[in-house]
Formats: structure tokens, sequence, C-alpha cells
């Protein structure tokens, strides 16, 4: 999903029209449903300084806002390998079940990986068990690694 796409579905989340969002952003009238338009369509992206104002607009991480185009399945493998190169990250096969795995000679990298994905099934395994909300599920994703700070 590109970052425009993240921004239309995090403006239409909290109900706001692309003026207003515009708006809490410092654009006039004039530029600030146009601005907004452009940033959902892909014909500008925002700079840093749009990136951290939106994120915090929408109580989100920047990162969230700011994720890999996934759009097509060759691009989401594209960025499997990119993981799998950069963290080591693989494809596996577990019991007849596809899976993805850490591989343990990256080190630190692997401990760091572990640690983050450990986090991610906790909330996940919480979720399902009806410990928490989806919304409170979402909201634990949308604001990594800050709320995962604030849960230690």
């Amino acid at each position: 999903m590109a970052i425009g796409e993240r921004i239309h579905y995090f403006r239409l989340l909290h109900g706001f029209t692309q003026k207003y969002l515009g708006k809490l952003l410092g654009f006039n009238d004039m530029q600030a449903d146009v601005r907004i338009a452009q940033y959902e369509k892909g014909v500008r992206s925002p700079k840093e300084k749009y990136l951290n104002a939106l994120a915090e607009v929408f109580e989100v991480s920047p990162q969230a806002l700011a994720v890999p185009d996934i759009d097509s399945y060759i691009g989401l493998l594209h960025t499997l390998f990119a993981m799998e190169d950069i963290y080591g990250l693989y494809a596996d096969e577990i019991n007849g079940e596809l899976c993805i795995r850490l591989d343990k000679s990256k080190g630190t990298t692997y401990l760091s990986m572990f640690d983050m994905i450990s986090a991610w099934q906790s909330q996940r395994a919480k979720l399902a068990s009806g410990e928490i909300t989806k919304e409170q599920y979402d909201q634990w994703r949308y604001n990594y690694p800050n709320m995962e700070k604030n849960n230690k």
C-alpha cells in the first residue's frame, strides 16, 4: 500500500475531509483539499515535515504512513526478498505450512527482529483471545514502537 493510500485510509478513519485535513496541516483554503488529493493519488509525496504532521494528526507513527509499495503480489514478494537480504527473514515450511522465519546466524539483527516480532505475536494473541479489541490492536500496530515502550 503506497503512502497516498495510507493517508486516504487514516483520513477516512478519522472522518476528515480533504479540505479539513489540508487546513490542519497549514495549507490555505485554496490549496488544502488539492494538496491532500495530490498526496492520496500519488501525484505528490509529502515532504518529511508534512509526513510528520500527518502522523501527529492521525496519532500514528510516521512509519505507519510510509510503508513500502506492496500493491501487487510481485511488489510484495520483492519486499520480502529485500527483507531476507537485510534482516534474514526467509520463507520456510513447518508441518506442511508456509511460514516466515528468522535467520539465527544474523546475530544482533536476529535478536532485535525476534524481540519485535515476539511483541507483535503477543499483541496478535491478545486479540485472538479477546483480551484486547481490534481497535486496541490497530492502535498498537499503528503506533509501534511508541506503544511498545508504553507497554513495558
